[in-house]
């Protein structure tokens, strides 16, 4: 039996299981898993012995090529996709965003323009629905038949993207038919609008004010309102970007109660803090994106959710400005300063380092939360996240006791600056593999450009 590829003497690992076994690809898919598989009619051969074999990650938020403040985020469909493989993730979800008055169809369409020819790996798309006084509640049954099944609604920014209530249950009573996912960014938008005026008004205008203007019980209440309405409707929940230990608590107490609702958080949650705008200058701006940085005690407090499983999923929420030219804007004005930070490379090595190697949980919990998890919630199991015959080669060789310290003049984002900019992490992956095909090589990119396929996705409900 000939094969295309043969990984040799890995450590397989996924969400349920670790084993040494060998690896077979053929036609971009897992076609066998054993001992000592015939490698005499392979075509390539790969020795993984003493290292991870780890499904591809799935980094379900990102915002490449995003208009926002008057600029647009500085990573494109290639560059982006390019550091996601770099940092062994190999397929993103993004965000196709409809304006007022649009066509949901416009917004995909729109967005398919944007990464068609460029994208190194696989993607999809989220739709994000910021009116629904046309015909867009019909026309979300529509994408979900075209596997778009999932929705991105906001709670926050008034007068751009927020929704009210009425609209947000609507929108979940659709979801609730259609077998769709309706991911929530919660906070509170109208009170910290009011807090925000307030504080220009009195002078603070520099970036910390960015954070000290959206506190902890603003997006711990949007969490329970959002829990809330989705239990009306009958409806599963998603919530994106949780950063506090109040939402945190909100979302446990749901489970406890049996009710489909889900939270990812974010590695900038995990590591930084509201220190970080205490650097000098105008420094600070690194680090404005929302929700904001939290007192550092909450850190802990997530890492303990990913590790009982309160939290299921760890996305970047990538969305990078370059500091230079784009986070300048905001110099004389905090609410000027474009939100988002770039960190899709370095999610896998951030979650393995404070997860796996500092003792927290288990490798086959780091596969879920990065890869199995996210597959299952939007609709890509099992042809994504997971170790399987029949699953698509998706695969990172990931030597679990490398050493790599992360800096913006080795990473592959197109941004001038690392928010974690000299943390150390122990974990990285050798070789990516992007439906079989070798994309990454230690340091060097082997991928091309346009190689990526969009992914129509099956419902929340066929995949749970």
């Amino acid at each position: 039996m000939g094969f295309d590829t043969i990984i040799r003497n890995g450590i397989v690992a996924t969400a349920t299981d670790t084993y040494v076994a060998d690896v077979a690809i053929e036609n971009g898919k897992i076609v066998a898993l054993g001992a000592s598989l015939p490698a005499q009619n392979a075509s390539a051969a790969i020795d993984a012995s003493g290292k991870l074999v780890l499904p591809g990650g799935i980094d379900v938020h990102t915002h490449l090529d995003m208009p926002f403040g008057g600029t647009t985020s500085a990573d494109d469909f290639e560059t982006g996709t390019r550091a996601a493989v770099f940092g062994g993730t190999t397929t993103l979800i993004d965000f196709a965003i409809q304006y007022k008055g649009q066509r949901l169809r416009q917004a995909f369409d729109t967005w398919m323009s944007k990464a068609a020819n460029k994208a190194v790996c696989d993607y999809a798309f989220h739709c994000i629905v910021t009116d629904v006084s046309g015909g867009q509640l019909a026309e979300m049954n529509d994408l979900v038949r075209e596997g778009v099944t999932s929705f991105k609604l906001f709670m926050a920014y008034p007068g751009v993207f927020m929704l009210d209530d009425g609209s947000i249950f609507k929108a979940l009573q659709t979801t609730s038919k259609n077998g769709g996912l309706v991911c929530m960014h919660a906070e509170n938008g109208s009170a910290i609008d009011v807090i925000v005026q307030q504080a220009l008004a009195q002078g603070k205008k520099a970036p910390k004010y960015h954070a000290l203007t959206r506190p902890t019980t603003a997006e711990a209440e949007a969490t329970a309102r959002a829990i809330a309405l989705a239990e009306m409707a009958g409806a599963p929940i998603y919530i994106v970007h949780l950063s506090c230990n109040d939402a945190l608590e909100k979302v446990r107490e749901a489970r406890d109660r049996g009710l489909p609702v889900y939270a990812e958080t974010c590695p900038q949650y995990l590591y930084l803090s509201i220190e970080n705008f205490d650097a000098p200058g105008f420094e600070g701006a690194k680090y404005v994106f929302t929700p904001p940085l939290r007192e550092k005690w909450h850190q802990e407090k997530l890492w303990n959710g990913l590790t009982r499983d309160h939290l299921q999923v760890v996305s970047t929420d990538h969305c990078p400005f370059c500091f230079k030219e784009q986070k300048e804007l905001g110099r004389d004005d905090f609410t000027k300063i474009p939100n988002g930070g770039p960190g899709v490379e370095h999610r896998m090595s951030l979650i393995f380092s404070g997860g796996v190697a500092s003792g927290r949980f288990s490798v086959n919990r780091f596969v879920e939360l990065t890869s199995t998890t996210p597959a299952k919630l939007f609709g890509l199991y099992p042809r994504k996240g997971t170790i399987a015959v029949g699953s698509d080669a998706d695969l990172v060789i990931f030597d679990p006791k490398r050493k790599h310290t992360i800096s913006a003049k080795t990473h592959h984002m197109r941004v001038d600056y690392s928010m974690f900019e000299g943390i150390e992490v122990t974990g990285m992956p050798d070789v990516v593999l992007s439906r079989g095909r070798v994309v990454v090589d230690r340091d060097k990119f082997l991928g091309r450009a346009g190689q990526g396929d969009f992914l129509r996705r099956s419902t929340y409900t066929q995949t749970k």
